[in-house]
């Protein structure tokens, strides 16, 4: 077929884009007169961005000059890392653990009534459409300063998504097992142990993992706002102008960050590969 033939059969398709379709015009408008105003709303210049970057230089001079190193205080930053990793492995692991039944609750392969479902649903996405870092404000304030506070945010955040995930993956499993299991007069309970679970605990594990080192992440802001752990260490040094030691700190969120993706990224595959 020639672009004749297609100019024929799709008279529009090579027109520019703003001719297709009218909307294309409307919509960039929108946004040019977005982009505007939000400049004028917020007094943007590139006066104030200069200024700005000029004061960043003396903060950027003292990161990279370390004084006495020797002399800082590495136990409590170590004492920090364990801390954001315990919160971050507590959390997930307690996320996964409750989310399996929760999840299988709200599929349709596991539970018949719709009503049911319904409920389940809503209310994870209640505890879902609230931000980590507003459960983590939440329980401080409940529970005081340390990481249990982290490590109840963590958990309750991710339960909400890790249910959906898991019911997702459940909805999409392959009923042949199902059925076949179902056939022969297996229990309800049976057809899920040899049937679904199967089939799911690779997807489960991998998205337990992923969220692990999603979470190894998070575990640092949560330290900031009163969770404790290397989050924490990282935002005294800073209130106090230590700009050297909190350069340190990050450079090893960063290391850590990328083993433990590393070493996720590996369990995953192998996981997902079986």
């Amino acid at each position: 077929m020639t672009d004749k033939d297609i100019t024929l059969l799709h008279p529009k398709i090579f027109l520019p884009l703003w001719r297709r379709s009218p909307w294309v015009i409307i919509f960039s408008l929108i946004t040019v007169l977005y982009l505007l105003f939000s400049i004028n709303y917020f007094n943007f210049s590139f006066t104030q961005l200069l200024q700005g970057f000029g004061r960043m230089k003396p903060i950027l001079r003292s990161m990279i000059v370390w004084n006495d190193f020797l002399s800082w205080n590495f136990n409590s930053i170590a004492i920090g890392m364990l801390q954001t990793l315990a919160m971050a492995f507590l959390g997930t692991i307690a996320a996964s653990i409750i989310s399996i039944p929760l999840g299988l609750m709200a599929s349709r392969k596991v539970i018949e009534s719709s009503l049911t479902r319904f409920i389940i649903r809503r209310f994870l996405d209640f505890i879902r459409g609230v931000d980590i870092l507003i459960w983590a404000l939440i329980f401080v304030r409940a529970f005081g300063l340390g990481p249990l506070s982290g490590v109840l945010a963590i958990f309750v955040a991710d339960t909400g998504t890790l249910s959906k995930l898991y019911s997702e993956a459940a909805d999409n499993a392959d009923n042949k097992q199902i059925e076949g299991l179902v056939s022969s007069g297996s229990t309800k309970i049976a057809t899920l142990r040899f049937g679904l679970m199967p089939q799911v605990m690779p997807i489960f594990i991998s998205q337990s993992l992923y969220f692990f080192e999603s979470n190894s992440r998070s575990a640092v802001i949560l330290g900031i706002v009163g969770a404790g752990g290397i989050g924490l260490q990282l935002s005294e040094r800073m209130k106090a102008q230590y700009w050297d030691q909190a350069f340190f700190i990050i450079l090893l969120i960063l290391i850590m960050v990328a083993i433990i993706d590393r070493l996720s990224r590996a369990l995953r595959e192998k996981f997902i590969g079986e």
